[in-house]
């Protein structure tokens, strides 16, 4: 135990999850000392670097964190990653509880020829670019081409496209990294197609989402009316099994279609449906992209799927290709993976034995690496409870990790160079938000590791 008595539980990972779960676990009263251990010099994950700068009112939960967790007593040590700096087994040597909130970290991939060329890119990378997360400073994107092809139906899908079309003076009173800001005022793209493989009632973008693509100043977003149809299967599916979102989307992209041409509008964005890529062509860098047209089918199981509906193909061309197909998270040494799920195999956030079955004594998942890549921010509140109710629980029940060290990673990290404490992080929010006030903007991003490092130092 604490000096103070208390258990001692790590959370890695300081996104919104494991945010989410350190307030959870708050809530519940003085019940644990609570140290918070980030690969990255800053916390809160992709609230910082993942959301989009032109959403702010999302990004101001970061105030929430920052009162009801960093300032209720939680430790944050940044700049470590457990896995290569700090072994699990260091972990449940010094912790009642370490919980995994590590998110999944890749992306997939199309598996077409012609994906490794220069131009095709994940979407989380160039997300990360123009949010100014360091590992994605130098990345570089080519906006010298008219035409911008993102693959996905999804909110990313979404925030790229109108990240490469929004006027640049509105993103210059955001957030965005100094880097993407300067590259998007340079930008020659004038035209981004978004394809989905499925149909348009089963895009997963949100309501609030897809309303905004059609409400950007200069930007007019083209539906063909015959890609806003739906085929039997999909009407069908959608009145058995589609929700109220994925109805209003239908009905807006209907409206989409039907909207007459904007001869103002110097940007377009094109939804196209049951589209699917099949190669990526060009010398030294991508030039076009080749699609088939899919069509809708229930397999054996009545899952909805998609497939090619005849060997014809288009060709677009096209300068920059953004893959937005999902994500996976990676293993931890030490530490259960299921390599099917690409999750932590788990039961109510409690990480299990893949030999036995059983839950491994004070080893929890939330978030990403507990469900998989599905939900929105708010989805992992309640993941967070739940993972927390099975964490006070076994705290009750005598079922946590008894470890063999009366302490924390304190002994391990001292002194060791490139390690953020709250102290640190404090320091680099106060030159990010001063230098954010000189130029009226919320903040200006420290986005190389080294000035992230100084600035915790100073």
């Amino acid at each position: 135990m604490s000096p103070n008595g208390r258990p001692r539980l790590a959370i890695v990972g300081a996104g919104p999850a494991g945010a989410f779960t350190a307030l959870q676990l708050i809530r519940h009263g003085d019940t644990f000392d609570i140290d918070l251990i980030e690969r990255l010099p800053t916390p809160w994950g992709l609230l910082r670097a993942g959301v989009a700068p032109d959403h702010g009112e999302i990004k101001m939960l970061d105030e929430t964190f920052e009162r009801r967790v960093l300032n209720k007593g939680c430790r944050f040590f940044g700049n470590v990653a457990v896995g290569s700096d700090l072994p699990h087994g260091e972990l449940m040597r010094r912790y009642h509880a370490v919980v995994y909130a590590v998110g999944a970290q890749t992306d997939k991939s199309l598996g077409i020829p012609g994906e490794e060329l220069p131009g095709s890119m994940p979407a989380t990378a160039f997300v990360g670019w123009y949010n100014g997360h360091p590992d994605y400073r130098n990345l570089a994107p080519d906006l010298s081409g008219e035409t911008a092809v993102v693959i996905g139906n999804g909110n990313v899908a979404a925030d790229v496209a109108r990240m490469l079309t929004r006027d640049v003076d509105e993103l210059a009173r955001t957030d965005v990294a100094d880097h993407a800001l300067a590259a998007l005022r340079e930008s020659n793209v004038r035209r981004v197609v978004v394809l989905g493989r499925r149909g348009p009632a089963q895009a997963a973008f949100t309501n609030a989402e897809l309303r905004e693509l059609g409400r950007m100043a200069g930007v007019h977003v083209v539906v063909d009316p015959a890609d806003a149809e739906l085929d039997p299967v999909s009407e069908e599916w959608l009145a058995d099994e589609g929700t109220f979102t994925a109805r209003r989307n239908v009905e807006r992209l209907r409206e989409y279609a039907a909207a007459p041409g904007d001869p103002s509008a110097t940007r377009t964005i094109e939804l196209r449906f049951l589209r699917s890529p099949v190669a990526l062509r060009g010398t030294d860098r991508v030039e076009a992209i080749d699609v088939v047209r899919n069509e809708l089918y229930r397999d054996e199981r009545g899952a909805l799927r998609a497939r090619p509906a005849s060997d014809a193909t288009e060709a677009i061309p096209c300068g920059l290709v953004l893959r937005s197909v999902g994500y996976q998270a990676v293993p931890l040494p030490d530490v259960p993976f299921d390599e099917r799920s690409y999750i932590l195999p788990n039961d109510r956030g409690r990480v299990l034995d893949p030999a036995t079955g059983e839950p491994v004594r004070g080893v929890y998942a939330v978030g990403w690496i507990k469900r998989g890549p599905t939900g929105i921010l708010g989805t992992n509140k309640r993941d967070a409870e739940d993972t927390v109710g099975s964490i006070v629980s076994d705290l009750r029940h005598g079922l946590l990790n008894e470890p063999e060290l009366d302490c924390g990673v304190d002994d391990l990290l001292d002194g060791r160079a490139g390690v953020v404490t709250l102290a640190g992080w404090r320091a680099i929010d106060r030159a990010e938000l001063a230098a954010g006030q000189a130029s009226e903007r919320p903040r200006v991003k420290l986005v190389e590791r080294e000035a992230l490092l100084q600035a915790a130092g100073g």
